[in-house]
């Protein structure tokens, strides 16, 4: 497989983890995902309709021997420092996106925080945004 993707297939590769963490892609955790392409200004010069393949091709990485921790450095290797905190976001984006996280889930939080170095009052502030952004009236 190629090992060279964009910053934008990365945080795609993030997002399909994420959602795959629990062993079951949701409908919200999918339309988040497809939102997320359409709005955020990192994926201003991307295609949303690649984002399925970009998925796909995610999915057939993990599906290797140690494919979760391959996709993970790939990732780590293709994200400029500065957006580690934006592909950290994105997980917690599409953890949040079905009202409730797995302990999967979690552990893929946490393989996030270790890899991309993130401090605790960054991923807690991200953290606390999602569960703002997430609240039922």
């Amino acid at each position: 497989m190629n090992d060279t993707i964009s910053i934008q297939e990365a945080l795609v590769y993030v997002m399909v983890i994420m959602s795959a963490a629990d062993s079951s892609m949701t409908d919200s955790e999918l339309s988040t995902m497809g939102e997320v392409a359409k709005t955020l200004p990192v994926f201003a010069d991307y295609d949303p309709a690649n984002v399925l393949p970009a998925a796909q091709r995610c999915g057939e990485r993990l599906q290797a021997e140690n494919g979760l921790a391959e996709v993970l450095d790939l990732i780590a290797d293709t994200l400029p420092v500065h957006l580690f905190d934006t592909g950290y976001a994105l997980a917690v984006e599409v953890a949040a996106a079905d009202l409730g996280v797995s302990k999967e889930e979690l552990r893929i939080l946490q393989l996030l925080r270790d890899r991309f170095n993130l401090d605790k009052l960054t991923t807690a502030a991200i953290e606390r945004g999602a569960i703002a952004r997430f609240k039922k009236a």
